[in-house]
């Protein structure tokens, strides 16, 4: 809802106290001592009459908010609420299990590819040590030096030499000469 971006927009809201503090944030937006007043007033002209901010607790921190909003003359009624914090706090539960496994296939993800990057690396400088009998130290120096010189990442530059190898093709002449 437009409302709540606009207090990502000043970076003070409701549902941003509310996702700070693990609190209950209630809003009547016609109430003149309002902590809110642009949210009150965008509200308003939103026909939005009461706002409830509550925050997803998971032990040690908050990982958001929940918001309610009504449009009736009457503000939500204490059971609403109570319902709305018992819902927040299995949300929260679920919101930061999403969060974790979001993190943890991010990090299989960049280790996979950190393995693969690796064992192309392995087999370009065991390949450059058999062809110009460097030592392991000089194939990578090598194998960085022409990845500097060329511009392009040390993993892509191990792979052409690897490519270059099982096809039974040389490495293209270029990247030979500045191997030596």
């Amino acid at each position: 809802m437009h409302l709540d971006e606009r207090q990502y927009e000043n970076g003070r809201g409701r549902c941003l106290d509310a996702a700070l503090t693990g609190e209950t944030v209630v809003v009547d937006v016609f109430a003149d001592d309002s902590l809110y007043p642009d949210f009150a007033y965008s509200a308003r002209r939103a026909r939005v009459t009461h706002s409830v901010s509550v925050g997803l607790p998971v032990p040690q921190r908050v990982v958001g908010a929940l918001n309610l909003y009504a449009s009736t003359s009457q503000p939500l009624a204490e059971e609403i609420i109570s319902l709305a914090q018992a819902f927040a706090s299995y949300a929260g539960v679920a919101v930061a299990n999403a969060g974790l496994f979001s993190h943890n296939a991010e990090l299989a993800n960049q280790m996979r590819a950190a393995m693969e990057s690796r064992a192309v690396i392995e087999q370009a400088k065991g390949i450059l040590m058999a062809r110009h009998r460097y030592t392991a130290d000089d194939a990578f120096k090598n194998l960085s030096r022409l990845s500097q010189n060329s511009n392009r990442k040390l993993r892509d530059i191990a792979q052409s030499i690897v490519d270059g190898t099982r096809s039974d093709q040389p490495v293209n002449e270029h990247a030979s000469r500045q191997m030596n």
